[in-house]
């Protein structure tokens, strides 16, 4: 056994896109298993990370991305996962949350063979992760009730995927171990 750490994957979000409509009701129940297990995970003492879309905005920073989401309409989604002092926040531009930003640098500085991902969406930016950990040689993680997904039948067999493919462990959130 390793380290791990959890991985909040694009939840800073403003929610205006074109596809929130169809994602903020599965946001709003990946919402309490998804906090909890932000909790617990910093009641253990595991690295929390951040890993979080820049919508494009190439001169923002976290603190100003999370801003702008705290402004929109959906505030409420956002505010029970904000980063606190101690955790970690990596800009991404695409949908793997390892493609082109320091994360593999940071997960091995802080000796983590084990990521746990959490956040949305499961059929697009879970499941690229979770590819891009798996062949970075990477334990992998998914709570199954901790995503949220735009359309529920490619979120589950994004879940299948993962699983058979990338050997995920896929668990409720209560049934994660760090």
């Amino acid at each position: 056994m390793g380290n791990s750490a959890l991985i909040v994957v694009d939840m800073i979000n403003a929610y205006d896109h074109p596809d929130a409509e169809l994602l903020v009701p599965a946001v709003r129940t990946a919402l309490p298993p998804l906090t909890r297990l932000i909790d617990r995970a910093r009641t253990e003492g595991v690295p929390v990370i951040y890993a979080n879309d820049n919508f494009g905005e190439w001169r923002s920073h976290h603190g100003e991305i999370i801003e702008a989401t705290l402004a929109g309409k959906n505030a409420e989604l956002v505010e029970p996962v904000l980063p606190d002092d101690d955790s970690l926040f990596v800009v991404k531009a695409r949908h793997s949350i390892f493609y082109e930003t320091p994360l593999s640098y940071l997960l091995s500085q802080l000796g983590v063979d084990h990521v746990v991902l959490c956040g949305q969406v499961t059929e697009q930016c879970i499941l690229y992760s979770a590819l891009d950990a798996h062949i970075r040689q990477l334990r992998v993680t998914v709570p199954e009730d901790a995503v949220a997904h735009i359309h529920e039948d490619l979120a589950g067999a994004a879940l299948r995927m993962m699983e058979r493919n990338m050997s995920a462990s896929i668990l409720k959130a209560e049934n994660v171990t760090f």
